[in-house]
């Protein structure tokens, strides 16, 4: 494992604002962290990387416990956080030089262009970085994060700030990234965690109230799903409305049906058989499953 958390506390007062969480996160995982402002996410990054001492229980990464050795683990360790401090009166290449040489890079020069590129930072790379958007500003983080070569990444909020058309292109980077290292990055873009991750882990108010693939996740909630289905012939709205497990039926057009419900196998199913009693042919038939951010309101709305 990459990372392993076991049993992880933050107290702050009488808050605890991380409750005995564990996980682990093995090798060429990316993993979305998700929650509420508030909820944890920022407290447990900061733990894993050493910034925060935890007041119960240990990370471990690349096999190292942190507590133990934080030194050790922030050379294993790209840490990107949500602040994104840097250093304004420095050169992009000035700054990066400076950050690699506190981690000891071999080849730093080489290793500059390297993560430059990574990160498309070519156009704005002879600039000063009080003069960068806060889009480039950001990337100029994520290179900094990179410049050492880690075996993980720890990522909190990397596109917060970039236009759509930058988002898509850090979304590669990370995925790239993610071939060889180990990335758990926090995000509120629920369409960028689904795009980048095949697993989730939801924090709600310290605690971790979800922790499984995606897939998963859209499945065994308990929102609706979606069922669409077109027939070539015309078909009578009346003639779905009897069929069981459904909570809602729209007609887009005469031949177009959108069926919610929480059994979307029982609704193929019946629509298959009511086709073939009344000898319609079904052109397509398919289901939807909940959106991640209707999955991360239903696990975390009853608590806020």
């Amino acid at each position: 494992m990459s990372i392993t958390v076991s049993n992880l506390s933050k107290i702050y007062g009488a808050q605890k604002a991380v409750n005995n969480i564990s996980f682990a996160i093995n090798k060429g995982e990316i993993v979305g962290f998700l929650g509420p402002n508030g909820a944890g996410k920022s407290t447990t990054m900061k733990m894993i990387t050493g910034y925060l001492k935890a007041d119960g229980g240990n990370a471990v990464v690349c096999g190292i416990a942190v507590d133990e050795n934080s030194n050790e683990t922030k050379k294993k360790i790209g840490y990107l956080p949500e602040a994104n401090p840097l250093y304004y009166d420095m050169f992009v290449r000035e700054y990066l030089e400076f950050v690699g040489n506190v981690h000891k890079v071999n080849n730093l020069k080489q290793q500059i262009e390297t993560v430059i590129a990574t990160v498309g930072l070519q156009v704005e790379a002879n600039k000063k970085i009080a003069q960068l958007s806060k889009g480039y500003k950001q990337r100029v983080g994520l290179a900094a994060a990179l410049i050492h070569n880690p075996d993980v990444l720890i990522l909190d909020e990397p596109t917060s700030g970039l236009d759509p058309n930058q988002i898509v292109e850090i979304r590669e980077v990370i995925k790239e990234l993610g071939k060889n290292k180990t990335v758990l990055f926090s995000s509120h873009i629920m369409q960028e965690v689904e795009a980048i991750c095949d697993r989730v882990i939801i924090i709600n108010k310290g605690n971790i109230v979800a922790d499984d693939k995606l897939s998963n996740l859209q499945k065994n909630n308990s929102g609706n799903h979606v069922v669409l289905v077109q027939f070539k012939e015309n078909v009578p709205l009346e003639m779905l409305q009897s069929i069981q497990d459904v909570t809602g039926i729209s007609q887009p057009s005469a031949s177009n049906f959108q069926l919610s419900t929480k059994n979307p196998e029982s609704i193929r199913k019946q629509l298959m058989e009511l086709s073939l009693r009344n000898n319609w042919n079904i052109v397509s038939l398919q289901s939807e499953n909940n959106s991640l951010e209707e999955v991360f309101r239903n696990l975390t709305s009853n608590n806020n």
